[in-house]
């Protein structure tokens, strides 16, 4: 698989990712933007707003009959933090043009993706007002709903009380109090100005001839006057830790549990290869030291495992827990985390947490989307390293690193969610 990448303009790339194993053909615009309270809530609106409708197809039922016509193409949207970066995600994916009866179908997507990011439904210079209110309402539902998986609720709110001061805290859909002063104008203006600041990275993943997608996107898409803003790198290096308990109660039936940990060991870094394989060994599968340990030979647990939260460089370990079993859940916990830092592990756990690692890693080249997320995250991390050079560098690990990864591991933060 090879990549090319060209810079268009101010701000914007091109990422071409030749495949040819897949029946359909990928194009993911990406916008980048610094994570911020402001705005958070304003972008999460945009891509809502621009899926109801465009000029060229101002229903959702039009934008489906198109897609229809385009042999059951596929539109999604998305909206990630990846680090202390707001990504918002627009694509289309479809069949390649030897699948079909046409010859322009890559063309066709390409002027769909286009009229639906760059030429919106505007009414007296602003959204459509009976759009805006319906989206401001789902978005309210979608926020509040969040509570409603108490696992992935006690996470999210680990990492708010975590990274309380820093800008990864923010809640990647905004806030119920911002949605209030949000209005089809305000939006529209956000808009024009996020189509002006944004970090732009279009990603084709497709088999045709790199010249000829350079081409057709140069024609098809002009943006205006750009603004090149740098993406700067989080801050994940922390001296001085002071462990902070939280505890919380809600009307649940089982407790969570979970345990944050700064690594301090950037992505860059050489260890940190090292240090995923000793996370894995810690709590990535059916075989970990804390499945094993709390789940098994102490049924202390429903679920534990550890989870790396790569660009903030974070550890997290999560367990579903009775009420009464937190304080015998975290000295186990604990023990285990000891336990690795005085290298009480065998080369036999480092191979099973290699081959789950490398496994896992190939699997990137069987989904068209994974690939170009993979390419994403290689800028966002100004990583040239492809899947092979990752493997290598995986097979390279030794006990000596992984036990140096894991003593640089510091606790920052408990997290108890609790019945009332």
């Amino acid at each position: 698989m090879n990549r090319t990448r060209e810079k268009l303009t101010d701000g914007v790339y091109l990422n071409v990712i030749n495949a040819n194993k897949f029946k359909s053909e990928l194009m993911s615009i990406y916008f980048i933007l610094p994570l911020n309270k402001e705005d958070a809530t304003l972008n999460t609106m945009i891509p809502l707003i621009l899926k109801r409708g465009s000029k060229d197809y101002n229903t959702s039922i039009k934008i489906e009959k198109r897609l229809e016509e385009l042999y059951g193409s596929d539109l999604s949207m998305s909206v990630t933090k990846k680090g202390e970066k707001h990504v918002l995600r627009f694509t289309i994916e479809g069949p390649r043009e030897d699948f079909v009866e046409s010859n322009d179908i890559f063309k066709n997507k390409l002027d769909m993706l286009k009229s639906i990011i760059y030429n919106p439904l505007i009414e007296n210079d602003g959204f459509k007002k009976e759009y805006v209110s319906q989206e401001k309402r789902n978005l309210k539902d979608r926020i509040e709903s969040r509570i409603n998986d108490k696992q992935q609720y006690s996470v999210q709110r680990t990492i708010e009380e975590m990274c309380k001061d820093e800008k990864y805290s923010i809640y990647k859909y905004g806030y119920i109090k911002d949605l209030e002063k949000i209005d089809e104008k305000n939006l529209y203006k956000h808009y024009l100005h996020l189509l002006k600041q944004a970090r732009i990275e279009i990603s084709i993943v497709s088999d045709l001839n790199t010249d000829e997608i350079k081409e057709n996107i140069k024609e098809k898409f002009s943006y205006g006057e750009r603004v090149e803003n740098e993406l700067n790198r989080e801050k994940v290096i922390y001296d001085n830790i002071e462990e902070k308990v939280i505890k919380e109660e809600m009307e649940i039936t089982q407790g969570k549990l979970n345990l944050a940990y700064r690594t301090n060991i950037p992505y860059e870094d050489e260890l940190y290869t090292s240090f995923l394989v000793g996370n894995y060994i810690l709590g990535g599968g059916p075989d970990s030291k804390l499945f094993i340990n709390v789940r098994e030979e102490n049924s202390l647990a429903y679920y534990v495992y550890s989870r790396v939260y790569k660009y903030k460089s974070i550890m997290l370990i999560s367990a579903g827990i009775e009420f009464d079993k937190y304080e015998d859940a975290l000295n186990i916990i604990k023990e285990q985390i000891k336990l690795m830092k005085d290298g009480e592990f065998e080369e036999e756990n480092i191979e099973q947490a290699k081959k789950a690692i490398i496994t896992s890693m190939k699997t990137v080249n069987d989904d068209i989307y994974s690939i170009s997320e993979f390419y994403l995250s290689k800028v966002l991390s100004n990583d040239e390293k492809d899947i092979n050079e990752l493997i290598e560098s995986v097979k390279n690990v030794n006990k000596e690193d992984i036990i140096k990864a894991m003593n640089k591991i510091k606790l920052d933060t408990i997290y108890f969610l609790k019945n009332k």
